[in-house]
């Protein structure tokens, strides 16, 4: 009889320890669930065990730990989401003032109607030399801009619309190419797209910024704002 005892304990510890180390459940509903069938499997046990071998009290207080230990992530999980929840909130806020201004994000694409447009370029150390080639779609170069020497940092710059033989570029969308030097060798350089803040959305994802040029990008993108 002691040992059909001692084998329903073993047996319910196994089932006790399985249901504290498996998945753990982001649910209340489903912690509640796990604490009762630990009381139900202590209980189980205590009432089982041998009185000639009882339960080891080390085993019953390592048992409560590991059910502790689960219930405390999962709060802390919730409390967590919670608080990510209130930040997110308070950054659309934050955002929803940057709607109608602009701004300079990563990106390589400038357009004109006729009379040029605005764009941009990245510097994280500076360059000697600064020149930018607009191309049109099919890779033909419209323009060369040599701009000299540039400090880091953030550079807005304007397209005046014109080609390389001193005609008025045609209205669209083109792309641009950065090359930057210090000392005859290749310095670190990004191109920045202009657009319009038209909107904020608040996804699994953060904040983003919705452009006037469909792109959608997060806060920590915008290198300038005008």
């Amino acid at each position: 009889m002691a040992t059909s005892v001692q084998s329903t304990a073993n047996a319910a510890s196994q089932a006790l320890l399985d249901s504290v180390n498996g998945k753990k459940n982001s649910s209340t509903a489903k912690v509640n669930e796990t604490q009762d069938r630990f009381m139900t499997l202590l209980v189980t046990q205590m009432k089982n065990q041998d009185p000639l071998n009882p339960m080891d009290n080390a085993q019953v207080t390592s048992q409560m730990a590991q059910l502790s230990t689960v219930t405390g992530i999962d709060k802390l999980n919730n409390t967590v989401e919670s608080l990510i929840g209130s930040v997110q909130t308070g950054q659309s806020y934050q955002a929803a003032n940057m709607i109608g201004h602009n701004v300079l994000v990563p990106g390589n694409a400038v357009s004109t109607s006729g009379t040029g447009g605005y764009f941009g370029v990245d510097l994280p150390i500076g360059a000697d030399k600064l020149s930018v080639t607009i191309q049109d779609t099919a890779g033909a170069t419209i323009r060369t801009l040599n701009l000299g020497a540039q400090q880091a940092g953030s550079i807005p710059l304007n397209w005046d619309g014109f080609a390389e033989d001193g005609s008025v570029a045609k209205t669209g969308s083109y792309k641009f190419t950065v090359s930057a030097t210090i000392s005859g060798k290749s310095a670190a350089a990004e191109g920045l797209n202009y657009a319009e803040v038209m909107s904020v959305s608040n996804g699994a994802s953060g904040v983003k910024l919705n452009l006037s040029n469909l792109a959608s990008v997060s806060t920590s993108d915008v290198k300038e704002i005008f």
